[in-house]
């Protein structure tokens, strides 16, 4: 129980020092360019990406993959359980690894932090849970080459630009004239956000559909059926567990339950990681202009795809 809490208390300093930092960021500097791709200066650094391609990945690394604000928090949650859970660690070893990841300063997504904390992941023992924002193509290549197994998660779109505004606003992660729902739909609908547009990052995912060492799964289809969802997840990377270890997870990878510790876990930054953690939320913030340009833009670009289509666009993006 001490190394747990010990493990949370860094991560929590880490992200209290981040919203005291975002505070001394000027507005016009939240952003930046690298590679095509805009990013959040407070936690990437242009010298992190530009290194992206050392990080060496290992056979059994664990990936979560997800667009800003699809889930991956609560998702990365789930996985960090199952391989506790799957691998019935005893004190001792649970206590190496918490505190291996403490020393790491742990920085949520491997593109987050400092460039050093390649080389220093390279202590971590497997298995890893390692989590991303990138692009198949900003994905370092190891990860490809090793055939590590990925857990490619998505949402429907109207959700994700709703709590992706909360969350870049409460964050202050994008520039000032993004401050209003009115000024970041058109942003967000253009790809002028950290990393891309996501019709862009839904249509290069696609390209993976059929890549056996990635599993698609939508927030919602988690949302509907967590029991269901996390067996899937289990037998995909191998996690062995037991019905009672799915029941314990869900219970407390709950929406309800990750919220009401997000001060101890996440400090002060939980209030804007877990907002509301429901399905169609998008019906409260969008205008019916809005709601007819995303629903135009959605036909025009990922419609006809397999994970356009996976995604149900027609039951959770609907009035």
């Amino acid at each position: 129980m001490l190394c747990t809490i010990m493990a949370q208390k860094g991560l929590r300093e880490f992200l209290d020092k981040k919203m005291e930092e975002a505070d001394k960021i000027a507005p016009q500097d939240r952003l930046f360019l690298h590679d095509g791709g805009l990013y959040p200066i407070l936690v990437c650094q242009p010298e992190t990406l530009k290194m992206l391609d050392t990080f060496e990945a290992r056979s059994d690394d664990v990936i979560l993959v997800g667009y800003p604000k699809t889930g991956t928090n609560w998702v990365g949650q789930i996985l960090v359980e199952l391989a506790s859970a799957s691998g019935k660690y005893d004190e001792e070893e649970r206590k190496q690894r918490q505190q291996k990841e403490n020393e790491l300063s742990i920085r949520p997504y491997l593109e987050f932090g400092d460039p050093g904390k390649f080389e220093r992941m390279k202590t971590l023992p497997s298995r890893r849970i390692i989590k991303t924002h990138l692009i198949p193509q900003k994905i370092p290549k190891s990860i490809f080459q090793k055939k590590a197994k990925m857990l490619a998660l998505f949402r429907n779109p109207k959700d994700t630009a709703v709590s992706y505004f909360h969350f870049a606003k409460g964050m202050k992660l994008v520039p000032d004239d993004q401050q209003t729902w009115e000024e970041f739909f058109p942003d967000f609908m253009s790809g002028k956000v950290p990393y891309c547009l996501y019709f862009d990052y839904i249509i290069e995912w696609n390209k993976y559909m059929d890549d056996k060492n990635i599993m698609f799964i939508t927030y919602e289809e988690l949302k509907e059926n967590e029991t269901l969802g996390l067996k899937k997840i289990a037998e995909f990377f191998g996690f062995s567990v037991t019905e009672q270890d799915i029941q314990s997870i869900v219970g407390k990878t709950s929406f309800k339950a990750m919220k009401e510790k997000s001060l101890e876990t996440h400090g002060k930054m939980g209030e804007s990681l877990f907002r509301k953690g429901i399905i169609g939320d998008w019906r409260n913030v969008f205008s019916e202009s809005q709601n007819e340009e995303m629903d135009r833009k959605f036909e025009e670009t990922v419609a006809s795809t397999k994970l356009g289509v996976m995604l149900k666009y027609e039951l959770y993006c609907k009035s």
